[in-house]
């Protein structure tokens, strides 16, 4: 039976529940209710919301991935509705993002992951990425180099090391996306990497690793002794 928020106790209530137990006492389907304010006629917002979390797994990371049309294939959810559910969830993208960006300096692979992850860990393309560090191995700029298909992209060798000269980086580390999630490095991938590494041996810049990275891990070229 369909219960109104109005008429629940004070302590269940998503707001009231917020003001007085904190952010962290909500679950993912309060807090979701409490960003598009109220349900349908046969449901509260949060039952809707533990609906659409259902059809996602309960995982906020695949429910940023539906389009606003894709929401608005449920009932109680309306353009405006689901254009806050995404604006919310990019919010939180963003704010990951920014939060990896403030690793000071690179001491394994697993800090690399951590930056890019976010940038291109999840895209349905690939793209190329080079992160450029001094002396102390941080991170002083990070550029997109090429971006491609959903099986590959062409790097222009010239543009990575034209970068690494312009903010004087003294090594690299070079990284790439697989959008199907396969954590397995592909004959064209080692064939560019030992070319971008001779070049910078030439050039007196380290390559230091190459990164594959998917939504859910990476494959390390110098972890794995690739190269």
């Amino acid at each position: 039976m369909y219960t109104p928020i109005n008429l629940w106790a004070e302590d269940d209530r998503p707001r009231e529940k917020l003001l007085l137990k904190g952010k962290s006492a909500l679950s993912d389907s309060e807090l979701l209710a409490i960003l598009i304010g109220s349900g349908s006629r046969n449901e509260s917002a949060v039952q809707l919301c533990q609906r659409i979390l259902a059809t996602s797994n309960n995982n906020l990371n695949q429910l940023s991935k539906l389009t606003i049309n894709q929401l608005m294939q449920f009932k109680g959810i309306g353009e405006a509705k689901a254009i806050t559910i995404i604006a919310a969830l990019e919010l939180g993208r963003r704010r990951r993002l920014e939060e990896a960006t403030e690793i000071p300096k690179i001491t394994s692979s697993k800090k690399v992951f951590e930056i890019m992850q976010p940038v291109i860990g999840e895209l349905p393309h690939e793209e190329f990425w080079v992160l450029y560090l001094n002396n102390s191995n941080k991170v002083i700029y990070k550029s997109q180099i090429s971006k491609g298909g959903i099986t590959g992209t062409v790097v222009d060798t010239r543009m990575v090391f034209k970068i690494a000269f312009e903010h004087f980086a003294t090594s690299i580390i070079i990284c790439h996306n697989h959008p199907s999630g396969k954590l397995q490095a592909s004959e064209s991938d080692i064939s560019l990497t030992k070319k971008i590494k001779a070049a910078g041996q030439t050039l007196d810049i380290l390559v230091l690793d190459h990164l594959i990275i998917t939504e859910f891990g990476y494959l390390s070229f110098t972890d794995e002794g690739i190269f």
